[in-house]
């Protein structure tokens, strides 16, 4: 297939055109770089459309970074580049002719908040905090695409295991030197997925013409956080037993990292499951062994 896809350098974006270019795809680059094929720029509305023709998928991962610290500027950018990133995706998807077979734009498990023990798939209602207020707006702003006929997945994507990225790369030099745990009281939920299986699902959401809206990206076993940094600590030889009070988290990153740390989701992938996608790595221990494996 001829595939086009922004955030192509980036911790999922990279082995994905890699994983797309070795099954044989041509893989168009969206981009603001030297290296990308399609030039654009979301703030300015501007994309050099006449070289997608002929692109029959798009997959749109780029967006300004959830993990920094939340003020009124990030904030901003958080959502803008979301919204007008995915709106001019699926403005210039609609005009095309022949139009993209379907668009697979990125979401996050954040939409749900935090519902404590709560199992969510893709029917729960969003919540009504900022990111969930970001969700919704960003899935939105792919209507113009829907509305063109164009079928559009939102891949609403958990914690990402490798150790070259993520809150994994953030964690693997603490608890290396023995002094990592779990946080707070440890009982809120991490829905993680394998980057091996990320790589897989988005080959199958192009393919499986049944999937559509979203669809929770994560493995089929969430764990607490207890149970996460217990299993990290094993995988890496070392203990796990210097927990970190909620206040240090509250302090050093403030409502995000009371939104994406101390809070959770437990999230099932039931639209995968129901057509037919299968985990490399439904288990933490086993996802936790390649993703830590150089």
């Amino acid at each position: 297939m001829r595939i086009a896809i922004t955030g192509a350098s980036g911790f999922i974006g990279r082995p994905l055109v890699a994983t797309l270019r070795a099954a044989g795809h041509d893989v168009l680059t969206i981009g603001r770089g030297p290296d990308a094929t399609v030039s654009w720029s979301p703030a300015t509305g501007a994309i050099d459309a006449s070289r997608l023709a002929g692109v029959e998928a798009v997959i749109h991962l780029a967006g300004e970074p959830i993990a920094q610290r939340w003020t009124e500027s990030s904030k901003r950018a958080i959502r803008e580049s979301r919204v007008q990133g995915t709106s001019l995706i699926a403005r210039t998807m609609a005009s095309l002719s022949p139009k993209p077979a379907v668009l697979v734009s990125m979401s996050g498990v954040g939409v749900y908040g935090d519902r404590g023990d709560q199992v969510l798939d893709e029917s729960a209602t969003r919540a009504t905090d900022f990111l969930g207020d970001v969700a919704a707006a960003w899935e939105g702003a792919a209507d113009p695409a829907r509305d063109a006929g164009i079928r559009v997945v939102h891949p609403r994507l958990g914690i990402v295991l490798h150790r070259s990225g993520g809150a994994l790369a953030k964690m693997v030099p603490i608890f290396s030197l023995g002094v990592g745990g779990k946080i707070g009281s440890g009982r809120q939920w991490m829905s993680w997925i394998s980057r091996a299986d990320v790589l897989r699902a988005f080959t199958f959401m192009i393919d499986t013409h049944t999937l559509a809206g979203p669809v929770n990206l994560v493995a089929p076993n969430p764990v607490t956080n207890a149970d996460f940094t217990a299993a990290l600590g094993a995988a890496l030889h070392r203990p796990a037993i210097a927990p970190v009070p909620e206040f240090a988290i509250r302090l050093l990153y403030g409502e995000m990292g009371v939104a994406t740390v101390i809070g959770g989701q437990r999230v099932r992938p039931a639209a995968l499951e129901k057509a037919g996608f299968r985990f490399e790595y439904p288990d933490l221990p086993g996802a936790l062994r390649v993703a830590l494996d150089r």
